[in-house]
């Protein structure tokens, strides 16, 4: 589904309900979530435009090929002149034609610049790749920082369940306990205990609702939802089928994939160029020219001619700066050491990614043995409450070995639900960290 069937459905859902609703319920998948973000996260905008701006920056520098044309045209009034001899005596007026013009027109082709035109075209390229890998990374973190609100969002939904049930439990126990307190079988201090665990769970349902309010209004404004929109978690999401392959293969895809090594690589290329268009400077410049003026009037002869001289050339010329023989190297021997601190954090980058992915994958595969675990859990913590529960009921357990087996029952099947999640999120967070989020 894309972003307009998504946002299609919510509107039709407000629709169905009369035309006005406080919050639109809807079942909303993860991929939903990012195609949402993809489109409308205001966190990801900028990065698009930084994109799109240095695209546009490869045309500027390709632009430099092109020659450059100027024409200048000028109007002036011209004063009278006058003559003297050597001594400033003898003076005499010399009268001027008053109007003066003059049009220039000149066009200059490079031909060569030393490789300073094409490093500047790489350089822009370069720039533009490592914006797009820098958009790449940010789309990943965003898309991860989703799925940690998602998921966390289906485990609190969850966990309400759960303290729902047991909240459910609690309260047919506590009437039990009131009508064997009617028969003078149960002490008011053992229901008062009870009523307590009643309301702890009451108000622990309370702090989840609280948490899941957050959590909903954190997805819906990162990924540009409505802002009425109240996310119901996609249940499959438990039962889909995970990519199963070894560590070695999850590294390799990281240093293929991971947006991080891909810009760390693109700032190595981007330092190299530039030391190239540094090291450009050492070189002479060489251009066609051509150049056409007519002016007017003739004020190199005396009397000046009042009419327009044009006359013309086509040429080569060659240009050499001199200073560049003891400025430029140091100019190169930064841009020479800023090439190899890229080199080393590029190499920092790698040894992060393989880091990463190798506690990602034990984690991934704790997971899996966690909810083994919890599962069998579970299962002795029902059966123990069961039996409490029935020994208590015969007079045979006390107060405190109920609440001691409600606690446990509960913490066993909250525990549960978190191993689930904890598998998906640690899946997300292995495709993340190899950049296939």
């Amino acid at each position: 589904m894309n972003n307009l069937r998504l946002l299609t459905g919510l509107f039709v859902s407000v629709l169905l309900s009369g035309g006005v609703c406080a919050y639109c319920q809807s079942v909303i998948t993860l991929e939903e979530v990012f195609e949402s973000a993809e489109a409308n996260s205001a966190q990801l905008r900028p990065y698009f435009t930084a994109g799109e701006e240095a695209r546009r920056e490869i045309d500027v520098a390709k632009s430099a090929r092109m020659p450059d044309i100027n024409a200048s045209l000028s109007l002036s009034y011209i004063g009278d002149g006058f003559t003297v001899k050597r001594n400033f005596s003898d003076y005499q007026k010399a009268p001027i034609p008053h109007l003066g013009n003059g049009l220039t027109v000149s066009v200059s082709q490079p031909v060569y610049t030393g490789g300073a035109i094409t490093a500047g075209i790489e350089l822009a390229e370069f720039k533009s790749t490592a914006a797009r890998f820098a958009t790449d990374l940010q789309r990943n973190n965003i898309r991860f920082q989703l799925t940690g609100f998602y998921l966390d969002l289906y485990k609190c939904t969850n966990q309400r369940k759960v303290m729902d049930s047991n909240l459910a439990q609690a309260r047919k126990v506590l009437d039990e306990m009131n009508a064997r307190y009617e028969q003078g079988t149960v002490l008011r201090n053992d229901i008062t205990r009870y009523e307590l665990l009643v309301s702890n769970l009451e108000l622990q349902i309370i702090k989840i609702d609280n948490t899941l309010d957050i959590l909903n209004r954190n997805i819906v404004l990162i990924a540009g939802l409505p802002e009425e929109t109240v996310i119901i978690p996609d249940t499959t999401i438990l039962d889909r089928s995970l990519l199963v392959q070894t560590e070695s293969l999850w590294l390799e895809e990281a240093r293929d994939n991971a947006p991080a090594i891909s810009l760390a690589r693109s700032e190595v290329d981007i330092n190299r160029t530039a030391q190239k268009l540094a090291e450009s400077e050492r070189l002479p410049k060489i251009g066609l020219q051509a150049s056409w003026n007519i002016d007017g009037p003739i004020l190199v002869e005396v009397p000046p001619i009042n009419r327009n001289l044009s006359y013309w050339y086509v040429g080569v010329g060659v240009s050499y700066n001199i200073s560049s023989l003891y400025k430029s190297d140091k100019t190169i021997a930064r841009s020479r050491t800023a090439t190899r601190k890229a080199i080393e954090q590029l190499d920092a980058v790698r040894e992060n990614i393989d880091l990463g992915i190798h506690a990602d994958y034990v984690r991934y595969l704790e997971a899996y043995e966690e909810l083994k675990t919890q599962q069998k859990s579970v299962e002795l913590a029902q059966r123990n409450y069961n039996t409490v529960f029935t020994r208590y009921m015969e007079d045979m357990a006390l107060i405190t070995d109920m609440l001691d087996a409600a606690n446990a029952q509960l913490d066993a099947e909250q525990r549960l639900v978190n191993s689930r999640i904890d598998i998906i999120y640690y899946y997300y967070k292995l495709l993340f960290t190899a950049g296939k989020i």
